[in-house]
Parts: structure tokens; C-alpha cells; sequence
């Protein structure tokens, strides 16, 4: 069984509202073996971009808690100096706006030199032939010329690749996608997407792939972690999600995709929306409000995630009592995560901005 390159441990981040910390991760846990894709998906305002954020240690105003083992070190007890030999190195993370990942007075072949200057990769006098190299690598054409354009002068698309060139360049045992495909037209989606599950297969790399967008889930993870309110509610494999969802807010989600069942019909819509940090119930399932059919009584009072089948884990046992008419139909799921049918094409996408 390949091992764990990262444990993440009852990972809280909490940051300060009117003077008073609340959690945007609350109590995380999760694991990432070796050449595995784990999708951590919701909607926007769920945590789990602060969760890459604590991961890499980038929130330097917040309080971090619990333990993130990568390759059984505990990165929350590193400092600075520590994280910065680690970052871009043995991880990296693709940021979602490349615009603003991008230093817009650098030239595009300084910003790769100097992540091989820091992580000392390569000799001095080899590391310009492999910045051509990296961004050709990535399917960028006339890399020579690429290379000593500024940010501004690419296109989003080539703004992305280049992103991506940064984050391989010192071959990561672990790559955080953080919506690596948002606002890119669905060509350049598809081929971002083709070009990371080409890299990973290439370095045997660890992906954590945060998105909003269940197409994606389906085409690349092999296992998906669901966040709403800060928590992870449900746990299972791509396939077991898919076909077998339990918690109310997970059967939400799928019950919102397109299907051809529903041509000409209306689309499920997930009622409220995701409460703020100094708004919501801390004690009780925080999924609650928004399914107000369900009484109190079939709540947990402080809802734990369990396992309820081999890897698969669903948080509150409301997920009992929680029915829809439009009953996801497992047999046509199955069918199109099969076929490959759920891709951003079809808006299979989760976020409710």
C-alpha cells in the first residue's frame, strides 16, 4: 500500500472578526498517498482555500492548529525560514488568479529562476535552458519568446501554464491545485487539466485539487472530501460519492447538476447559503438551517465524522431522515461518471457566487 505523504490532523485556522477568533477550518483531517488525487470541493465560502492556505503556512495573521505531517514532519511546527525551503519545493500550490501569483514587474524566465535559485535545482548555468525547457513542458509555444514577456502581456491561459511551470519546477512530492481552471474558457480547462494529471503520473506527486466544479471531481480525483461551514461533512471515493452520496448537503450537490432527465425541467437549487464565520452554530450540524424539514431531533449536538462503510465517512446523522423528490438516480449517475459526461460543459458546478 503506498504511504501517506500528508496527514493532516484536527487542522483548525481560525482568524479574527470584532476581536474575537472564529474557525474557518474547523477540526479538519484528511490524508494524501503518494500519485492520488484528493478533490476537496463546496461551495465558495467553505474553507478550502484556507485550508490550502494553512497547509503551505501562508496565513500569517490567523491561529493555526493541530498537525499537518509531510513525510512525518509537522509542518505547523516549522518557521519561516523552514517553510520557505519546503514551499515550491517539496510542495507546491498552483494559486487560483495567476494574475496575482504572478509578480507583474518580472519578466516570466526570472520569476522560474529564481524558484531554482532558492530551492538551489540545477547548476547556475543550466537553469536557463530549463526554464525553456519547463515552460515548453507545460505546452507553451515559442517558450524563448514566452520567457521574457511580463505577465501582463499573456493570456490567461498562458498566464495559468506559466503558474504551473513554477509550481513542477523543483518536481513537488506534493501539488495543491487551488481552482486551477477558474475563468479559463472550457479548450484551455480541458487542457490544464490534461497537463496535470500528465505531471503527476510523470512525478508520482500527491494532489490536493480544491474546486467548485463536480466535473472536474469526477474526471480527475480518486477520492473527494466535501466542506461546507468549515468542516468536512462527507469522505468516500469519486465512484461511492457519486452513486452512493449520504450527507444532505452532498445529495444537494448532485441533485443541482444538469441531467438529460431534466431537459426542459428545473434544476434543484440548495436553499440559503453558507454562513458567515461569526453567524453560525458551532454545536450543531451547521447544514441544519438550510434543510429546515428535518427536525431537531435527528441532529447530532456535536455531529463527528464516521465512517459508515469501508472509506466512507459522513459527518451527523441527519443524513438518515433527508429525502428529495428528485431522488438522484444512482444507476444514471454511475453511467455518466463512467462515460466521462460531467464536465464543466455541462455546468456541473457547485458555487453559488
Amino acid at each position: 500500500m503506498a504511504k501517506h505523504l500528508l496527514e493532516v490532523n484536527n487542522l483548525t485556522t481560525s482568524f479574527k472578526i470584532d476581536g474575537e477568533y472564529f474557525p474557518a477550518v474547523d477540526d479538519v483531517n484528511m490524508r494524501i498517498r503518494e500519485n492520488e488525487v484528493l478533490a476537496l470541493v463546496g461551495e465558495s465560502g467553505s474553507g478550502k482555500s484556507a485550508t490550502a492556505f494553512s497547509l503551505m503556512g501562508l496565513h500569517s495573521h490567523a491561529r493555526v492548529s493541530g498537525e499537518v505531517l509531510f513525510q512525518e514532519q509537522d509542518l505547523l511546527k516549522n518557521n519561516e525560514r523552514k517553510m520557505n525551503k519546503i514551499r515550491g519545493g517539496n510542495i507546491a500550490m498552483i494559486f487560483q488568479d495567476p494574475m496575482t501569483a504572478l509578480n507583474p514587474l518580472m519578466k516570466i524566465k526570472h520569476q522560474i529562476l529564481e524558484t531554482l535559485t532558492i530551492h538551489n535545482t540545477k547548476r547556475k548555468s543550466e537553469r536557463e535552458a530549463y526554464t525553456i525547457e519547463l515552460l515548453d513542458r507545460v505546452g507553451i509555444p515559442r517558450p524563448e519568446r514566452v520567457a521574457n514577456a511580463y505577465p501582463h502581456e499573456l493570456s490567461g491561459g498562458m498566464r495559468q501554464r506559466v503558474v504551473i511551470a513554477i509550481a513542477i519546477a523543483n518536481r513537488p512530492k506534493l501539488l495543491i491545485a487551488d481552482e486551477p481552471t477558474t475563468a479559463l474558457d472550457v479548450t484551455i480547462q480541458a487542457q490544464i487539466l490534461d497537463l496535470i494529471r500528465e505531471l503527476q503520473d510523470d512525478l508520482g506527486s500527491g494532489v490536493l485539487l480544491i474546486t467548485h466544479d463536480l466535473g472536474v471531481v469526477a474526471e480527475m480525483a480518486d477520492r473527494v472530501a466535501v466542506m461546507y461551514a468549515g468542516q468536512i461533512v462527507e469522505m468516500a471515493p469519486v465512484k461511492e460519492l457519486f452513486t452512493n452520496p449520504q450527507h444532505p448537503y452532498t445529495r444537494s450537490l448532485l441533485n443541482s447538476l444538469p441531467s438529460e432527465e431534466l431537459l426542459g425541467g428545473k434544476l434543484h437549487v440548495i436553499q440559503g447559503v453558507v454562513p458567515a464565520l461569526n453567524k453560525m452554530d458551532r454545536d450543531g450540524c451547521r447544514f441544519a438551517p438550510r434543510i429546515p424539514w428535518i427536525g431537531p431531533e435527528a441532529h447530532e449536538h456535536k455531529p463527528e465524522l464516521r465512517e459508515i462503510a469501508p472509506g466512507h465517512q459522513v459527518r451527523c446523522t441527519c443524513y438518515k431522515n433527508f429525502y428529495l423528490d428528485n431522488s438522484i438516480d444512482q444507476k444514471d449517475m454511475e453511467r455518466r461518471v463512467e462515460a466521462g459526461q460531467m464536465d464543466g460543459k455541462k455546468g456541473a458546478s457547485v458555487s453559488n457566487e
